[in-house]
């Protein structure tokens, strides 16, 4: 489950009472720090934390949290080998603390402003700061140039008695369909359910629309037209399979001149050198596309092209979420894998 999502829901749904975070995990343990969950008043639950094992045993918590109006952190200490109920349980002999929060008040303000930073393109970075244990938090935004320093080392703790946890969380990254045919359903299919926001751009209007595509953003254009429309950034992913040489020619051209995240070509090595012919091969270009699984066909094609974009967004951002813990003037980094 997307950290988009959990904040989408904690936006449009009344219900949502208690937000689980992972704030400490020592030891193996099935989500990492900076996971999240959405507990809801009726006892349905958004993402997840554990395999199963966890859920139940949170939600007994909803109704005092939400009551009382103060945060509770509770503790899941899997690690002793006699434990054979949790180890055996859960699968993963760790300790896990995880914050659970009221819904309400200064929290609920800031998650909807990230949700809405995250609607304009913007990284944004949640700090908690617990003054009272963990029944008193203090939070607070931030947004410009958050990003970069995260992906350089944390920086050092001017407080030493401080504690406090930072959550960083990224806009949805952006998958760029160009073509807009049968085989192009499923791949759209399984990048948006994979966290991805995808968008499917094609010349005809008949092809790409709400109805083919549901729940997706559709853009009709030609190629020239839709690269100046999209305005692409170095997050972007694209993936080139409309199958008519010469337009996909043309979108490739014009994508050329931005310095993408991810371009995948559909087609052959012999294709894509004709395409490719007057432009240097930047390192960020995948053609063949896909993970070599021995695909065949639409849905395997798609299965193939899903991974390679998951693996290329795992591999630098995460999924959504990066957290980290500053306590006692340690910085204890970690990021969150979806």
């Amino acid at each position: 489950m997307e950290a988009y999502d959990i904040l989408q829901a904690v936006e449009n749904n009344a219900g949502a009472r208690v937000l689980a975070t992972v704030i400490h995990v020592e030891g193996h343990a099935y989500r990492k720090q900076g996971a999240l969950m959405l507990l809801m008043a009726d006892g349905s639950t958004l993402g997840s934390i554990s395999p199963g094992c966890l859920e139940g045993d949170l939600a007994a918590y909803v109704p005092g949290v939400w009551e009382s109006h103060k945060p509770q952190m509770v503790e899941y200490d899997m690690r002793p080998a006699d434990d054979f109920g949790w180890g055996e349980t859960i699968g993963c002999g760790g300790l896990i603390r995880i914050l659970l929060e009221p819904l309400a008040g200064e929290l609920l303000v800031n998650l909807l402003v990230v949700k809405d930073r995250l609607d304009h393109g913007e990284a944004v970075e949640l700090i908690r700061t617990y003054t009272d244990g963990y029944s008193d938090i203090s939070y607070a935004l931030r947004g410009s140039g958050v990003e970069e320093e995260w992906g350089s080392a944390a920086s050092a703790v001017r407080e030493p008695f401080r504690l406090a946890t930072r959550t960083l969380f990224m806009p949805k990254p952006r998958v760029i369909v160009f073509g807009a045919n049968p085989d192009a359903v499923p791949l759209v299919q399984m990048a948006a359910s994979s966290g991805f926001r995808v968008v499917v751009a094609d010349w005809r209007e008949s092809f790409c629309n709400a109805e083919r595509f549901p729940g997706v953003e559709t853009m009709v254009a030609f190629p020239e037209t839709l690269v100046e429309k999209l305005t692409l950034n170095e997050r972007d992913y694209v993936v080139i399979m409309s199958h008519q040489f010469e337009k996909d020619t043309a979108f490739f051209r014009g994508v050329m001149a931005y310095n993408l995240h991810y371009l995948g070509i559909m087609g052959s090595k012999e294709r894509t050198e004709k395409m490719l012919e007057g432009f240097e091969r930047p390192d960020w270009l995948h053609a063949p596309i896909g993970l070599n699984i021995g695909s065949e066909g639409a849905f395997e094609n798609a299965i193939s092209i899903a991974a390679e974009l998951i693996a290329i967004k795992r591999s630098k951002y995460g999924a959504g979420v990066w957290s980290s813990s500053l306590t006692h003037g340690r910085d204890v980094q970690s990021f969150c894998s979806w």
